[in-house]
């Protein structure tokens, strides 16, 4: 007799239909499973026959067991189908009627040898794919119940063990089916790292408020003390709400790379990472053998912090141009392209020199022209050109640091961001873009449109900088995020001067 079931395969960030069909017939006794699996699947055999063991029912050791996981021709990783395989062996066997169980459904869960089943990864995509195939019924582990809810119009039958599926098909302990509503989103209004408790500064939070509203890379360049982590962990205090779709993209990307929890099961708030200087480019980037998004898709749609920013090798730094550039990350191999998404604010922070302290006023620097010249070639221009706000971090003196003065905290400076964001919004309505800093070449005089005195700014500060194309378009937009954040629908001269003097230092150092 053969059982059909239906299961799902991720590539990337997207899901696959598979066809779990188990046969069990009469011959030498064995179990194989074939179709492709890796060993997490070719292991789940012992899994499976310890859980239906001690699930009280009988596995079928007297038969011939072929499982087949189509198509054949695509790989199949983890343990998602460890429930699929179990229950088509017992519906082979005879000792479930597959009548019983509710047509158009999918099966997907990680089973422990007690039967019970565990958290699973790679769940909202296949979720999404369900919903897309117009699958209603979804079977899964309840540690994922919280994922599935996320995405809207599904009947979710959050399961236990297996135990807990095979009674609610016999009746004598029926499923609560859980329709599925969406995620509700609550501002934060608290954080650890807070605007508030910054003191001084200014200059630099108001470049950090520019980045949020915009979604526009920043290089803080500093002696050490002046406080450059600590307004970068500040940041996610000033980021715009997550909308409902960047909440899925995110929640996506970390549920295949499993890193949900039971404690965790959406991504609510935007990503913060901040990866040790000695990470690899692959790590950075994502790949490996078997495929998983890197740090740059962990930041999707939140913050990237790269603190030493020289002290990371070469190749990780030249990594970041891809995804600088157009927001996606392509992994190659020679069966198959993925595409991760990367579309991350980049924050670094770097000492102006080896030792810290070039230009400090309180302590000397004791390093060379030539070691100060090779410190800051290890940022080659091209990835610079790639950062639109420089702004420079001095050491505060005592008495800036010992004011009382109340300074503004984070939730005011998010409620400017989220207004700038939300005219954005508006703006490329349709245009699959949310930032200005997303704005396409092409889309640079639609959206970023300048005054002649405006145009005659940004003239001399090209004949004065010897600016690139690139630098000029990226001006252009920190130009129009400025205004937004003063509520023009015009770029005026003053946001486009404003946005000029976040580069002038640096392009007078390339010189």
């Amino acid at each position: 007799m053969i059982a059909k079931l239906l299961s799902s395969v991720t590539i990337g960030l997207d899901a696959k239909a598979v066809e779990i069909e188990v046969d069990a017939s009469h011959g030498f006794p064995c179990f194989n499973i074939v179709g492709l699996g890796d060993k997490a699947v070719e292991e789940s055999k012992e899994r499976v026959r310890s859980a239906i063991h001690n699930s009280g029912f009988k596995f079928p050791s007297q038969k011939r067991l072929v499982i087949n996981l189509a198509p054949a021709d695509i790989k199949k990783e983890g343990t998602i189908y460890d429930l699929p395989i179990a229950l088509g062996i017992l519906m082979a066997s005879g000792q479930i009627d597959e009548k019983l169980l509710p047509k158009n459904s999918i099966f997907l869960g990680e089973l422990a040898l007690s039967g019970d089943l565990r958290h699973t990864r790679s769940v909202l995509p296949i979720i999404l794919f369900a919903k897309q195939r117009k699958i209603k019924n979804v079977f899964l582990p309840e540690a994922n119940l919280n994922e599935a809810r996320l995405v809207e119009g599904l009947n979710v039958y959050p399961l236990e063990s297996l135990n807990h599926l095979l009674g609610h098909i016999s009746k004598s302990r029926l499923i609560e089916v859980i329709e599925s509503k969406g995620a509700e989103i609550s501002p934060r209004t608290d954080f650890e790292f807070d605007f508030a408790f910054i003191k001084g500064q200014e200059h630099v939070k108001r470049a950090m408020e520019i980045a949020a509203a915009g979604g526009h890379n920043i290089l803080m360049t500093g002696a050490p003390g002046s406080g450059k982590t600590l307004l970068a962990r500040a940041i996610p205090s000033i980021l715009p709400l997550l909308t409902k779709e960047e909440i899925l993209e995110i929640t996506k990307i970390y549920s295949i790379s499993g890193l949900l929890s039971d404690d965790q099961p959406l991504i609510l708030e935007r990503p913060f990472r901040a990866p040790h200087h000695t990470i690899s480019d692959v790590a950075m980037v994502g790949g490996g053998t078997s495929p998983r998004p890197g740090e740059v898709s962990l930041a999707h749609r939140g913050v990237l912090f790269l603190d030493e920013f020289p002290e990371f090798s070469r190749a990780t730094l030249e990594s970041l141009r891809q995804p600088l550039e157009d927001g996606i990350i392509s992994v190659s191999r020679i069966k198959f392209n993925i595409n991760y998404p990367a579309r991350f604010i980049l924050v670094a922070a770097q000492n102006p020199c080896p030792c810290g302290y070039f230009g400090d006023k309180k302590k000397n620097c004791i390093c060379s022209p030539a070691q100060i010249m090779r410190y800051r070639q290890k940022i080659s221009g091209p990835l610079l050109d790639r950062i639109d706000l420089h702004v420079e971090v001095p050491r505060l003196e005592y008495k800036e640091i010992a004011q009382e003065a109340a300074t503004e905290g984070s939730v005011s400076v998010r409620e400017r961001a989220q207004k700038a964001r939300d005219l954005q919004q508006n703006r490329f309505d349709k245009l699959n873009i949310l930032t200005n800093a997303e704005i396409k070449a092409a889309q640079i005089e639609k959206f970023c449109s300048l005054s002649a005195e405006a145009r005659e700014i940004l003239k001399r500060a090209v004949e004065s900088y010897g600016l690139s194309g690139r630098a000029i378009h990226r001006l252009m937009k920190v130009g129009r995020t400025i205004a937004d954040l003063a509520q023009s629908e015009e770029i005026l001269p003053q946001h486009l001067a404003e946005a000029i003097q976040y580069r002038a230092k640096t392009e007078e150092n390339n010189l």
